[in-house]
């Protein structure tokens, strides 16, 4: 078909192609979108000389502005810290007791302290606090070490078993793999101690056996664990009485801790955490627990 043939309906040339009978007009591109296209293109050199753009290979071209993504983030982790620095420094000046006895302050706890709480705490006690297989609940009234604001500000500080200098230490002997105990008497201070919780253990079938617990009990484990089996906080010696255990408590499980012994550990959070951090999460945990009358 000729090129130079015009379309009888709009009056254009066609550019000679057909298909299936229809004709191409030779229409040109709309000047808005040219218009773009231009505009575009401008827009994209004037931005690769304004800002970061071309790589030169170790490094890329800066742009005139100096903006990046690494200069964006600094600034707004310095406003972040601007705005942070009237309630860390409240939180810092003020005793744990007036802490808590602002709600403002304790709202700013609960929300960074939660941050804290899963970067570094939830690995082993869970996101909720409630721990899980040899790991402590945090989330009840049970302590080992104690469960004011301040005695887990000082374990959070130390660690148990870690390397600083004043760790708490805190370590349950081998009693059978050691032979400090036979078998016999291993598996008769277990079932005592699996009565201190459970009170319906102890059978008429079993009363000459828990008695012989009890003996070994009291020459072996109440130096630390007290006479009544309620523990001490001061050695970290947990409360036998209730129905709360690390390793669980079932009679299996007992004979399995006082025949390998246990040995927790906590690292000590004075090396990663601030002063100030350190008080926020422990104020943070405490209000895990139950309200305190």
């Amino acid at each position: 078909m000729d090129v130079n043939d015009v379309d009888p309906v709009t009056g254009r040339k066609t550019t000679g192609h057909v298909w299936n009978g229809i004709r191409e007009l030779d229409t040109p591109i709309p000047k808005g979108v040219l218009l773009f296209l231009i505009v575009t293109h401008l827009f994209a050199v004037l931005w690769w000389f304004l800002m970061p753009s071309w790589p030169l290979g170790a490094t890329y071209t800066k742009g005139i502005l100096g903006k990046d993504q690494r200069t964006t983030v600094e600034e707004s982790l310095v406003d972040s810290e601007a705005a942070r620095v009237p309630w860390v420094a409240r939180i810092d000046a003020l005793s744990y007791d007036e802490i808590r006895a602002d709600e403002t302050l304790m709202g700013k706890v609960r929300s960074n302290g939660h941050q804290l709480f899963g970067d570094n705490c939830a690995a082993c006690h869970g996101r909720d606090g409630k721990g899980g297989a040899n790991y402590p609940n945090l989330t009840d009234a049970d302590w080992i070490w104690g469960g004011s604001p301040e005695q887990i500000a000082q374990t959070l500080v130390v660690g148990v078993n870690s390397r600083h200098p004043d760790t708490r230490v805190g370590q349950m002997p081998a009693f059978g793999r050691d032979e400090i105990l036979d078998r016999q008497q291993v598996r008769d201070v277990s079932l005592y101690v699996s009565t201190l919780s459970d009170p319906a253990a102890s059978t008429a079938d079993n009363a000459g056996q828990v008695e012989a617990g009890l003996e070994v009990f009291q020459t072996n484990c109440a130096a630390c664990h007290g006479d009544d089996g309620k523990g001490n906080m001061e050695l970290g010696a947990p409360n036998l009485t209730d129905q709360t255990w690390i390793y669980g408590g079932t009679l299996q499980t007992i004979i399995n801790t006082i025949h390998g012994g246990r040995q927790g550990h906590m690292p000590n959070w004075d090396e990663r955490l601030s002063p100030v951090e350190i008080k926020v999460l422990a104020l943070y945990v405490n209000a895990l627990g139950p309200m305190e009358p």
